[in-house]
């Protein structure tokens, strides 16, 4: 078990503003499937053990294939994923990794397959689950083991 520190209950109102942001990316137009898919791949990528299974779990919940989430590691090398779920996983992967910066390639992209208002609010879907993983992996947060 963690001694580490938990946010929620040392600065509760720094916690009260990640959850305003999470209020915030429901509220949008986003597609359930693009918030799932941000959530676990940028998860997988901070290695945010706590988040990956949370958020995995969500999206079997709605409706997402165990083949996908699987495949979501790998997902440029498997026929799972449509055009836009691509666009949104590159762009997912490069804010990320964002000191690799974002290409013009990647954010071209997406920026043709989806509205200005509709890239803004992936864009700050990805930046809200990359701060809950740093929060989860600095914190040391582990999910709780399931029954099969």
């Amino acid at each position: 078990m963690s001694n580490r520190i938990r946010i929620n209950q040392l600065e509760p109102a720094a916690y009260k503003a990640m959850l305003a942001m999470n209020h915030y990316i429901e509220s949008t137009g986003l597609t359930t499937r693009h918030k799932d898919l941000i959530k676990i791949r940028a998860s997988q990528i901070n290695g945010c053990s706590y988040c990956i299974d949370i958020h995995a779990r969500d999206a079997r919940k709605n409706g997402e294939t165990e083949q996908r989430i699987y495949g979501l590691t790998s997902w440029r090398d498997t026929p799972f994923f449509d055009e836009q779920e691509r666009a949104v996983l590159a762009l997912t992967e490069e804010v990320t990794l964002i000191a690799g910066r974002v290409s013009d390639e990647t954010y071209n992209k997406a920026a043709e397959l989806f509205d200005r208002n509709y890239l803004a609010q992936l864009i700050m879907a990805i930046i809200s689950i990359n701060a809950w993983n740093r929060i989860g992996v600095a914190t040391e947060m582990h999910p709780a083991l399931t029954e099969a």
